[in-house]
């Protein structure tokens, strides 16, 4: 399943993980890491491993340099029912091996974030590596990595590189939350924008973020409705030349149609 919206919930607030399976969200992921205070990552670790949400909710563990590394991959090796474990400061694929090696490699699908100028260095062999299935782009430690503001210019060609490192492997890509939770015409603007450049989908900070990201990368009924058309026109013209609306249908306009289609919800 393509992610549109994930939402993070605070692993130190177990009251609230039912409540976010409610929100919306494509899934849900208990957040041990900074999600969850020093003196707290006992009693988090602990009702994530303990939570039971039939695959609609995951966990992101602590870095593998940080001493919570091996304690979290221990509890949550044996959870059942885990959409995906997130590992956050992935700077190679040895890295995403030792994970697996952790957690059991045919566990649950690894999403990596990757939020450093070494990790985005090695982003097309993180990317391609063994169990990935998806990048979130840690926009917020990567600009204070380099110096910058998050504004657009600032991380466009970070964005752009991971683009072309996940279509490379096949995987999915999350651009970082939005950061002002009230601004929501800021989130839709942001999030189509980044659609646009290839994204898959958005992490969400709260409940309230999840309609407007899950609005954005859903198809609407008019692109459906072209998409459809654009299959029927080439199908008619027998792979040759085709024209619709005066614009020329070749294979390129017929992948992204049929993309359109695979991302379309009922």
């Amino acid at each position: 399943m393509t992610y549109r919206s994930l939402l993070f919930v605070p692993g130190a607030r177990p009251d609230r993980f039912e409540k976010a399976l409610g929100a919306g969200a494509d899934v849900v992921c208990i957040d041990l890491e900074d999600g969850t205070p020093p003196h707290q990552k006992d009693e988090a670790r602990a009702a994530a491993a303990a939570f039971r949400s039939n695959g609609r909710a995951g966990v992101r563990i602590n870095g593998v340099d940080t001493p919570e590394f091996e304690a979290d991959c221990a509890a949550i090796r044996g959870a059942e029912g885990c959409a995906l474990i997130m590992v956050p400061k992935v700077e190679s694929a040895d890295q995403v091996a030792l994970v697996r090696d952790r957690l059991g490699a045919d566990h649950v699908p690894l999403w990596v974030v990757i939020e450093t100028t070494e990790g985005l260095h090695k982003a097309w062999d993180i990317a391609a590596a063994e169990g990935v299935a998806g990048v979130l782009f840690g926009g917020a430690d990567y600009s204070v990595d380099i110096g910058s503001d998050m504004e657009w210019d600032a991380l466009a060609f970070a964005r752009g590189a991971l683009v072309a490192a996940c279509a490379r492997a096949g995987v999915q890509l999350l651009d970082v939350p939005y950061l002002d939770i009230r601004d929501a015409e800021g989130l839709s603007a942001s999030t189509l924008r980044v659609r646009a450049m290839g994204f898959t989908g958005r992490a969400c900070i709260h409940p309230d973020q999840v309609p407007g990201v899950n609005a954005a990368f859903t198809p609407s009924e008019a692109q459906v409705a072209h998409a459809l058309k654009v299959i029927e026109t080439f199908e008619a013209a027998a792979g040759g030349p085709a024209l619709l609306n005066g614009k020329l249908i070749d294979l390129p306009i017929l992948r992204a149609a049929n993309r359109i289609l695979e991302n379309r919800r009922n």
